[in-house]
């Protein structure tokens, strides 16, 4: 299996991760967590937003929500929150639609888990590419992503 910008950073950062491989085509999320065999609630989606201060902000929430604009702009401190457009990923990230990753991004952008990740041991996300899923811990994860928990579905 051929390693990825994200297996490669949580390697270097001494984070143990498993990783799952699906049908590259299959970009949904709650499909997705089918397909590797997890509950939707720890299959984590990375989204990318533009806030009213024009600063972009990642938050993962699990596949199964859906991002609550509102308290996404409390989490971080705006007025407002709008998501970016698709055409914008990525330039901005380096990664398409359906392979977009918390890790690894082109920049570090503030970033904001879903306090529903504190319930489990391990949550999944995206490898960086479609068709692949990281499993780890959200605290490890935290020494690459820098993240905060806060309600935000």
């Amino acid at each position: 299996m051929e390693k990825t910008n994200v297996m490669r950073l949580l390697e270097a950062n001494c984070v143990e991760y498993s990783v799952y491989t699906y049908d590259p085509l299959v970009t949904d999320g709650l499909s997705v967590a089918d397909l590797v065999g997890k509950e939707a609630d720890m299959v984590f989606k990375t989204l990318v937003t533009i806030g009213s201060d024009k600063n972009y902000y990642v938050f993962m929430i699990p596949v199964n929500c859906s991002l609550d604009l509102k308290k996404a702009a409390c989490a971080v401190g705006v007025k407002s929150i709008a998501m970016i457009a698709l055409k914008e990923l990525l330039p901005l990230t380096g990664y398409v639609h359906g392979g977009c990753s918390p890790v690894g991004m082109k920049k570090k952008f503030v970033t904001v888990v879903n306090d529903t990740a504190l319930l489990f041991d391990r949550i999944c996300f995206s490898a960086g590419k479609r068709g692949m899923q990281i499993e780890a811990d959200p605290e490890d994860l935290r020494k690459i992503t820098s993240h905060t928990y806060f309600d935000v579905i």
